[in-house]
């Protein structure tokens, strides 16, 4: 069928990108932000069956697979050549401990959404499993999420397994969502004095359009990518050598180590088109998001999809009343709070998105490295909930 050619989905995500840039700059669509609807026409055009949804081992979509795999570090890449260190100082606690207390919150919340539906009577003997890796995806991402279900065997129970990738596909892409919305709709709870700072710093969307418009002459664009697609086979080598000799270390910290030692360099400033290339790479990466977020999947599952979707539900909720609430108490940023929970939700990839589309560049290098913290520590957390948590609380 021509939708999945892979062709086709390029020019689709490319029009799609395009086409909201345009709505972002000539209609009211500018109060949304390219973010955001990138996500939601995404979506809908892939359930109404324009592109595919998603990508499977059965269906693979190799674009989707290749956005993930190149295109989604290459913009933490490229984003990062923008960041000196000076700048990021002011973002470090606050942001890891509101990260820490969303992490509690999704433990807590998978808790009680497993109670909520009954779990060993919703889904079964696997019950258990399928909590922990909600919980360490809802922590770190999709690696913890395939790390537990692999341990207790979900992935050989067809219609569990595909239920619980169904669900946790829809849950990031609607979480995405309310993290770009939530910093707006909440400003009016919070204290007059942030309000006025978040006013302050407020960049509205045509301005931050203007920001991302670079000079870019042929030498510099081949040495940006050059340098990108240089440092992602370096990071990738190094990590695979490392584990090798039993050090696990994420390739996404070796190519933000980069990154990082690059920007530090007088020869970052002169180096144009990073961060078109970055912004247009993360805008390409939340396509696919939205493209993953199956309906159809979803209806098929009839009352297991219902079952846990609302066990999702039920912990990203609590997740966000943590993050939330703790900010609101302690009076911290509401940027900073939806990086750090879209740190835990959706990993270091939709953090660093959701930081660029919200224009705070000081926190761009805080997400990557709350989304790689999460990876470290979110499959030893959803384990404890597997073996320990639940069975003490259900049985």
């Amino acid at each position: 069928m021509f939708t999945s050619n892979s062709l086709y989905v390029l020019a689709m995500l490319c029009g799609l990108v395009a086409g909201s840039e345009w709505l972002v700059r000539n209609t009211f669509a500018r109060h949304f932000g390219t973010a955001l609807l990138v996500i939601v026409l995404t979506a809908v055009l892939a359930n109404i069956g324009f592109m595919p949804t998603g990508s499977t081992p059965e269906n693979p979509t190799p674009v989707y697979d290749g956005i993930f795999a190149y295109v989604a570090p290459l913009s933490i890449f490229w984003l990062l050549l923008g960041v000196k260190l000076r700048d990021i100082l002011q973002a470090g606690f606050p942001l890891l401990f509101l990260f820490t207390i969303g992490a509690i919150g999704t433990t807590l919340g998978v808790l009680s959404g497993m109670w909520v539906i009954n779990g060993p009577t919703g889904i079964g003997p696997l019950y258990a499993a399928v909590g922990g890796m909600f919980t360490g995806t809802y922590i770190g991402g999709s690696v913890n999420f395939n790390a537990v279900a692999l341990h207790y065997d979900v992935v050989r129970e067809g219609a569990l397994y595909g239920g619980t990738v169904a669900v946790d596909n829809i849950l990031t892409t609607l979480w995405m969502i309310a993290t770009l919305s939530l910093p707006r709709l909440l400003l009016p709870l919070w204290p007059k004095s942030q309000r006025r700072k978040a006013e302050k710093i407020e960049i509205t969307p045509v301005a931050e359009l203007d920001t991302d418009v670079e000079s870019v002459d042929p030498l510099s664009f081949s040495m940006v990518l050059g340098l990108g697609f240089g440092s992602l086979f370096l990071s990738n080598a190094l990590a695979d050598w490392l584990n090798q000799i039993g050090w696990s270390v994420p390739a996404i910290l070796i190519i933000t180590t980069i990154a990082l030692v690059i920007a530090q360099f007088p020869i970052a400033k002169r180096l144009k088109g990073g961060q078109l290339l970055g912004l247009f790479s993360v805008y390409l990466f939340l396509a696919v998001i939205g493209a993953f977020c199956d309906l159809e999947a979803l209806k098929t599952l009839e009352n297991l999809g219902l079952i846990l979707l609302v066990m999702a539900l039920v912990t990203v909720s609590i997740h966000g009343v943590f993050v939330f609430g703790a900010a609101r108490l302690l009076r911290y940023d509401l940027d900073a709070a939806a990086v750090a929970s879209q740190a835990n939700v959706g990993g270091a990839g939709s953090a660093l998105a959701l930081a660029r589309s919200l224009g705070r560049q000081d926190l761009v290098l805080p997400a990557v490295l709350l989304g790689a913290l999460g990876t470290a520590i979110g499959t030893f957390i959803a384990f404890w909930v597997s073996d320990i948590g639940l069975p003490w609380l259900l049985g």
